[in-house]
């Protein structure tokens, strides 16, 4: 390769690595790996990004403290979907609402943890590594995850992002999730002429034998990938938003068997300072839509109770509405499970607290990394302990 070639090479690498590759540093191909069979768990984690304001969410209709706050905010009872007499979903969240009235679904209220950051970044980054607020970690929950599973099985379990970047939570420090928008793309951008015919050279140089390394395994795992998932067809019919539409992605890859033990999802959209009302409502509704057409695609394939859902926002809003018709930055915040083989459906944790506040902040009860405890040891099989950094008690939700 001469040095134009090379040049050519690096700034082609560059921006794949910024763009839509975002590959694994130690990505192996899927190529040999078996296919998950009935039985096998699955997670999705959907992150709702921005701050999603939980009593909005789910709405405590029966505490007349929630409408003194909330004068132009608060949601009538008489729209809201009532799942007892105090508490109730959003009127969007319909699709939502079936599954916690069918035993699939479990709310977690007032989760957080210890001296809370309201900074959307730092936030992020404490529920990515789960670590604590005063740790600054370089590896997430689910790559350490995939650290383990190299280290006890010889290969990684494998964790696919749908979306443009590779979030923290997934970068171990041996083993990576792979990112992508979409199976198809990603084939056809490894399919391209100057791609493929790199991936017959090598180097010895090692930052360049790096990069080499890194493109023939990510040209392996999309070849794999699409010719395992790129034409599977799902029964159910996907709503056309986006977000339903990357549900719809993870379902053909279920559906085809990848060996993927993780999926990770983003919806953006939830830091609503101001004009809260339809803001919030239409990215609930999507919510809602791609909750209840992937419940029933995975029930179609006999895979429900192989699979949870959890979702979760790095922060709730304060308590009392601001002047511009929305909230700000709070702490405490509702997350939500779902499956087919949930073990506590229904509300967990105190109902919110109105009155009772941290400088207008909802207290929190659960510390979030018991939610992870709980999901690592009980649905993914693995010691949390290590991961985790310290042991929590597992409430078995899952």
């Amino acid at each position: 390769m001469n040095n134009k070639t090379r040049r050519q090479f690096l700034k082609t690498s560059a921006v794949a690595a910024a763009g839509t590759f975002l590959i694994p540093s130690f990505l192996k191909a899927f190529s040999g790996q078996e296919m998950l069979q009935e039985g096998e768990k699955i997670l999705v984690v959907l992150q709702l990004s921005g701050g999603n304001d939980g009593l909005n969410t789910c709405i405590p209709f029966g505490d007349d403290a929630y409408y003194r706050l909330r004068p132009n905010l608060g949601l009538r009872a008489s729209e809201i979907l009532k799942a007892d007499h105090y508490l109730g979903f959003h009127p969007s969240m319909d699709g939502i609402h079936k599954l916690f009235k069918d035993g699939e679904a479990t709310v977690i209220q007032n989760v957080g943890y210890p001296n809370p950051d309201r900074s959307h970044f730092r936030s992020m980054d404490i529920w990515h590594a789960g670590s604590s607020a005063s740790d600054y970690w370089q590896t997430g929950w689910l790559g350490r995850y995939l650290d383990a599973s190299c280290a006890d099985n010889g290969s990684a379990s494998r964790a696919i992002e749908l979306g443009g970047g590779l979030s923290l939570a997934l970068k171990g420090n041996e083993c990576k999730g792979l990112a992508m928008d979409d199976p198809k793309r990603l084939y056809q951008a490894v399919q391209e002429p100057f791609n493929r015919a790199l991936v017959d050279h090598h180097s010895d140089h090692p930052q360049v034998s790096y990069l080499y390394k890194t493109l023939a395994e990510t040209t392996a795992s999309a070849e794999y990938i699409f010719e395992k998932a790129g034409i599977v067809n799902t029964r159910t019919e996907f709503p056309g938003n986006p977000l339903s539409q990357s549900f719809g992605k993870v379902a053909a890859m279920i559906r085809a068997g990848l060996p993927t033990r993780v999926y990770y999802l983003e919806l953006p959209g939830f830091d609503t300072h101001v004009n809260q009302k339809g803001q919030q409502q239409r990215l609930l509704g999507m919510f809602s839509e791609a909750m209840g057409a992937f419940a029933a695609e995975m029930k179609s394939q006999g895979r429900w109770k192989d699979v949870t859902v959890m979702a979760f926002s790095e922060f709730g809003r304060r308590v009392g509405e601001n002047a511009s018709g929305g909230t700000d930055h709070g702490t405490a915040n509702v997350l939500f499970l779902f499956g087919g083989a949930l073990k506590k459906p229904g509300f967990h944790g105190n109902h919110p607290n109105l009155t009772d506040l941290d400088e207008g902040d909802l207290k929190y009860q659960t510390d979030f990394r018991e939610i992870y405890a709980d999901l690592l040891t009980h649905w993914l099989g693995v010691d949390h302990e290590p991961i985790l950094g310290q042991k929590f008690k597992c409430p078995g939700w899952v």
